[in-house]
């Protein structure tokens, strides 16, 4: 049975987040100015191309950006209650696993080779649920072990003797061995067949419904997040240009941001007899320059000077908010720069 927690409203608050990644040769602005909240019980799909900040976004808020490289510059992260930004190496450790969990996209590199999975898993149990008996913690193994679809007889067994989905499965599980309160999922079902997607998804879908997971679903596939999200953040070049409910992001009004109709328009249609597919033109701008104003302007076919010049602000129709001039003459522009899932 699941134990009790006191859940805070909203479990994650993202405001005015930047962050960069800093060598000798060059800074590379990876997140500029973003802001977002996930309240429990909400899945928040984040949607953009390679290089739009996504998962540097949940390395922040796992507070695990690489050491001596990696800086949250400005802005707050604001967990269950507790400003990550400012927490220590211990209060993150005790964070990890309890409050928010990640799956990460390479399975590879999360397991460590030279310990059975069954220990792996029990580990996290081990640290974090220190009212567990032995027998209970092995009993919990082998239920995530069922849930995610690999027989509990092969806990003894080590990472290299699984398949790389079923290495992603094993990840799964750890990171919800504890059933977290804040769920991040990089890309969770990249690696997997069309049947152990489902079967994740579904895992995902029930442990929200069970648990009031709040889940950060990070992917490139619109149609997963049309089967699990219940809001949208649409991303890109460290930015959230557009956000809404499910309806608004799939919804055929014209008020959406010009990156986000070429994402769609990107996608293939069967009922269509198009030759080609329409891809966005152009490449997303250099991560090392810091533009004053918008950033999808060279690559959108209603790029104007103030685009080149100004930062547009969210136009807010309904709790649909876009970020872009081109609806701020016929909608009210909002002041914040805030993205907010109420």
């Amino acid at each position: 049975m699941a134990e009790e927690k006191t859940i805070a409203n909203p479990v994650l608050e993202v405001s005015d987040l930047e962050v960069v990644y800093r060598t000798d040769e060059e800074t590379v602005y990876a997140v500029n100015g973003l802001s977002l909240k996930v309240n429990a019980g909400e899945t928040l799909g984040l949607v953009g191309e390679t290089g739009a900040g996504k998962t540097t976004l949940a390395l922040s808020i796992m507070k695990l950006l690489p050491e001596r490289i990696g800086f949250i510059e400005k802005g707050t992260i604001i967990l269950d209650g507790i400003n990550v930004t400012k927490a220590s190496p211990e209060a993150m450790r005790d964070l990890r696993g309890e409050v928010v969990s990640m799956i990460f996209q390479d399975p590879m590199t999360s397991l460590n080779p030279v310990v059975t999975i069954g220990e792996q898993i029990a580990e996290i149990l081990e640290l974090h649920k220190t009212t567990l008996s032995k027998k209970e913690r092995e009993e919990r193994v082998d239920r995530m072990l069922e849930m995610i679809g690999i027989s509990p007889e092969r806990k003894g067994e080590y990472p290299h003797q699984f398949s790389g989905g079923m290495k992603q499965r094993i990840v799964i599980a750890m990171a919800l061995a504890c059933e977290p309160l804040l769920l991040l999922a990089d890309e969770p079902t990249t690696a997997l067949d069309v049947t152990i997607q489902a079967q994740v998804l579904n895992i995902m879908n029930s442990l929200k419904e069970r648990f009031k997971t709040a889940t950060i679903f990070i992917t490139h596939d619109l149609g997963i997040v049309a089967q699990t999200c219940d809001k949208v953040a649409v991303m890109y070049s460290g930015e959230i240009v557009e956000y809404g409910d499910l309806r608004h992001i799939f919804s055929k009004d014209p008020f959406h941001h010009p990156y986000t109709v070429g994402l769609f328009n990107s996608i293939p249609n069967i009922k269509s007899d198009a030759p080609r597919l329409s891809p966005i033109n152009g490449m997303m701008p250099d991560p090392t320059i810091r533009f004053k104003g918008c950033r999808f302007a060279e690559r959108c076919a209603h790029c104007t000077e103030r685009c080149e010049n100004e930062k547009p602000p969210f136009v807010d129709r309904d709790g649909h908010q876009v970020r872009c001039f081109l609806f701020a003459e016929d909608g009210e522009a909002s002041s914040k720069t805030e993205v907010q899932a109420q």
